[in-house]
C-alpha cells in the first residue's frame, strides 16, 4: 500500500464518520461535508492504486509473473 492509498482510505473512513456524525445530529452541512470527504478520499485512493500499477509494471515490463 503506497501513502497516497493510506491516505486516501483514511480520508474516506473519515467521511464516513462526519457523514454519520451530521445524520445523528441533524446536521445536513456535516453530512455533505462528510460525503465530500468519501469523495475526495476514494479519488486520492484511484490514484494511489494506479501509482501501484504503474510501479508494478515498471518493474515488470514484459507482465511475467
Amino acid at each position: 500500500m503506497n501513502k497516497d492509498q493510506a491516505k486516501g482510505h483514511m480520508k474516506d473512513l473519515g467521511g464516513k464518520m462526519q457523514d454519520k456524525a451530521g445524520e445523528i445530529t441533524g446536521s445536513p452541512g456535516q453530512q455533505v461535508k462528510g460525503k465530500a470527504k468519501q469523495v475526495e478520499g476514494k479519488m486520492q485512493k484511484g490514484v494511489g492504486d494506479l501509482k501501484n500499477i504503474a510501479d508494478n509494471a515498471k518493474d515488470n515490463p514484459g507482465g511475467e509473473k
